[in-house]
């Protein structure tokens, strides 16, 4: 009788049916977060250098935006974790359903958005810098992945590309789904 697997184990263990990533990406995401984080409270809640903005926009429309953002952000992250982790493909493929049928790396933009989220309800200028360079890694991050996944999958990834966004829906292109 087979021993149930953990969620653990299921999320955390090698997969012979996923490309890999970038040795330094979990790492530098978790660098990236606590700097973010820690910089956009200090701002936003302590010492307010760079929240000007907060006198020109109404807490309404930042407020609404953000938590807007920050929902879609949640979708993106959740909904490609759980597709990508959720089950073992027997044949690795490039995975087309759900939202990476409408973006190539929503985890990433799912990220993007978070941080961009986080800005928009405060108006922290500084923290908007530090998400730019965040996005700016996240986009390397995405490229060097890309480079494993055009190696494993060849043409058929080469089509994703195509037919698919990196971070931005393409619209009006017919799509091929899987």
């Amino acid at each position: 009788m087979d021993k149930p697997v953990s969620t653990w184990e299921k999320w955390f263990r090698p997969r012979h049916d996923l490309a890999g990533e970038h040795p330094a990406g979990d790492g530098g995401q978790i660098v990236f977060a606590v700097l973010f984080f820690s910089i956009w409270i200090a701002d936003s809640f302590f010492f307010r250098f760079t929240t000007q903005l907060n006198e020109i926009v109404s807490p309404w429309i930042r407020h609404i935006g953000g938590i807007l953002i920050l929902c879609v952000a949640g979708y993106c992250s959740f909904s490609g974790l759980r597709i990508v982790f959720g089950e073992i493909r027997e044949t690795p493929s490039v995975i087309r359903k759900g939202v990476f049928n409408a973006v190539r790396h929503p985890v990433y933009l799912g990220e993007i958005l978070l941080y961009q989220g986080a800005c928009v309800i405060s108006m922290s200028l500084v923290s908007y810098s530090i998400a730019l360079v965040a996005a700016t890694f996240l986009f390397y991050l995405a490229r060097f992945e890309e480079t494993m996944l055009l190696r494993r999958f060849e043409d058929d990834y080469r089509r994703y590309m195509r037919e698919v966004g990196m971070f931005v829906p393409r619209v009006g292109r017919r799509r091929n789904v899987a």
